[in-house]
């Protein structure tokens, strides 16, 4: 399988840092945010990374050059950013018809990715996507879900005043290629994946909950609890 990890943000919340470090490379514990997935990823279950870039990529660049991952990364440089789903779309000949993950890596976390694949891989008839979920402490700020009995999304709920719950997407999906075909379909060039893909695959969307660690470290005192918590 295939990953594409989202990295091309400016992270302006969590300035003056990101001033001169991307996003994706602001350090938790001495180690770049982008090491805790490459480490997680590859060892025995992702095949190639495509990291995307646009604020500041030749440090992200530089960075993966001297990644020990480095044979098994490609980049991609975006000089408008196009939007997770829209960096999806302009992608889709890396991942050809194959079932592949995307994942927000601006987010700290742990968890089993074989045990995610596994979990997609025995998914219900019908499902086309694999959502990973956790339990936040920031509702407000998440895709926050409601489930069936099976751990399926039927309804979702985008940064709304008063969530129903702290069940929360983590931004990191497995998706079929029938996903793929949809956001082609939408014959846009910037779109959102919470926004204008995932409304639309209401009862097609089983979850994975994230039992391990999980955390946007998009504002200070974020980044903060996760070089406690972590």
């Amino acid at each position: 399988m295939k990953a594409l990890l989202l990295a091309a943000g400016f992270g302006t919340r969590l300035r003056p840092i990101t001033e001169t470090i991307p996003k994706c490379l602001v350090p938790i514990h001495g180690k770049p945010l982008l090491s805790y997935w490459l480490e997680l990823l590859f060892p025995f279950t992702i095949e190639r990374v495509l990291i995307n870039t646009h604020y500041l990529p030749d440090v992200v660049r530089t960075y993966v050059e001297a990644s020990p991952w480095r044979e098994r990364i490609d980049l991609v440089h975006e000089d408008r950013l196009l939007g997770t789903g829209g960096t999806v779309v302009a992608n889709s000949a890396y991942f050809g018809r194959e079932t592949f993950l995307v994942a927000h890596a601006d987010n700290l976390t742990r968890f089993d990715p074989q045990a995610f694949i596994a979990a997609h891989a025995h998914r219900p008839p019908g499902v086309l996507m694999t959502m990973m979920t956790f339990d936040t402490d920031v509702p407000q700020s998440c895709g926050v879900v409601e489930l069936d009995e099976q751990g399926i999304v039927k309804v979702f709920h985008e940064k709304v005043p008063n969530p129903p719950s702290h069940r929360a997407s983590a931004a990191v999906y497995i998706f079929e290629p029938e996903v793929l075909n949809f956001m082609d379909e939408l014959g846009r060039e910037e779109f959102d994946i919470s926004l204008d893909v995932v409304p639309n695959f209401m009862g097609k969307i089983q979850t994975f909950h994230n039992l391990d660690y999980h955390r946007d470290i998009g504002s200070p005192e974020s980044l903060r609890l996760a070089e406690q918590e972590f």
